[in-house]
């Protein structure tokens, strides 16, 4: 007979002793057991590499300070974390939520959460059909039925239970593709904007949303929190195309942006109220965003040197017309050095930097930008 070595022992106590940790409800209640993240592609982390669709970012130099992959772009339309990135790290997942699509979202990897955001993605699944391909909300809360049944297989039904409703944070960032790349798009929507009203529209937006939240409660999801549309007039891309200087904003993209943000506030007060068990936190990013655009020079990811942004305008990495706002990322772009110093990375996303302001507001804020409860306090309930 074989003798046994004692390193073997020791893995095997660890193996049984790491499965023991995930059947068990994730053992402590140190740290969040899951990060699930439905989106567009502020949170995308690589779906639409799977996608045959013009909105991709899985070309450089998108993703040249993602220390995990070493500056490789991984399909995230930034430089480096996205918000939902940032906000698993603070909150004690220990790996990024795994994109659905990607191959390695099975067995023990999707404990951790997953990725369903899309580039191009929205509420309403006509949206970003410019692209030819993209997730709409509808289709990520199928994917997410899929793993909820996964789930069941890892955890047993009781325990996949618990995991889901207790120990994970269900995130949705949506909504503003419905406007830039659906309802506001000259060439797709003139029709829909003379036969459908604003109001009419952005009813439709509320009544889909309502309809998939409630999907995902169903599915057991009960901590929520939902970012508003941010100001989608103020972003590199609408500054440029419309011509204007670096204070002035679009001002129709705004007003239907806010004009969305109530009806939100409104749907989530609406849900807390009517689906039990389940909390709903606003995440006021139209706010926030619009604040750290206003006031850049007063922000920074390292203010203790006095380092601050130095534009808010500017896009790091595009090209064409002032604010380098009207072609997307890629290998031919012109780069900027200091990419800590501006809130955008390309005409449509803000840089890592900016992400790193957002997400510590959402975790540790006060209700002015976060509510009823921030990030953290939302994970300890």
């Amino acid at each position: 007979m074989a003798s046994v070595k004692p390193w073997s022992l020791v893995l095997v106590v660890f193996c049984i002793m790491s499965l023991s940790y995930f059947v068990n409800g994730a053992g402590s209640n140190e740290g969040l057991g899951a990060s699930f993240i439905f989106g567009d592609s502020l949170v995308d982390a690589g779906n639409n590499n799977y996608l045959q669709t013009l909105s991709r970012a899985n070309i450089p130099p998108n993703g040249i300070d993602f220390k995990a992959s070493g500056g490789q772009p991984t399909g995230r339309y930034t430089n480096g974390r996205t918000i939902g990135d940032i906000v698993g790290e603070e909150l004690g997942v220990p790996s990024y939520a795994v994109p659905y699509l990607a191959p390695n979202s099975t067995g023990k990897a999707i404990l951790y959460g997953v990725n369903y955001a899309s580039g191009g993605g929205g509420i309403m699944n006509a949206t970003g059909r410019i692209f030819v391909n993209r997730l709409g909300l509808d289709i990520q809360i199928d994917y997410f039925n899929n793993t909820r049944k996964q789930f069941d297989k890892l955890l047993g039904p009781s325990k996949a239970k618990d995991y889901i409703s207790k120990r994970s944070i269900f995130s949705i960032t949506i909504g503003a593709n419905d406007f830039l790349n659906n309802y506001l798009l000259p060439v797709l929507s003139a029709g829909a904007r003379i036969s459908e009203s604003p109001d009419a529209f952005i009813d439709d937006m509320i009544n889909h949303l309502r309809n998939q939240l409630t999907r995902l409660y169903q599915l057991d999801a009960r901590k929520f929190v939902i970012g508003n549309v941010g100001p989608i007039g103020c972003i590199p891309y609408q500054k440029t195309i419309n011509q204007l200087n670096e204070s002035e904003c679009v001002d129709l993209a705004n007003k239907l942006a806010m004009q969305y943000n109530r009806r939100l506030k409104e749907l989530l007060s609406e849900l807390n109220g009517k689906l039990k068990g389940a909390i709903f936190v606003h995440a006021n990013v139209y706010d926030l965003v619009m604040e750290l655009i206003t006031n850049y020079t007063k922000y920074g990811i390292n203010m203790d040197k006095h380092l601050g942004f130095t534009t808010a305008s500017k896009a790091c990495c595009g090209n064409g017309g002032q604010f380098a706002g009207i072609i997307p990322c890629g290998p031919t772009s012109s780069l900027c050095k200091d990419r800590e110093k501006h809130v955008f990375w390309d005409p449509y996303h803000p840089s890592e930097a900016a992400n790193v302001i957002i997400a510590r507001q959402l975790l540790n804020g006060s209700t002015k930008y976060i509510s009823p409860v921030n990030l953290k306090q939302l994970r300890n309930l």
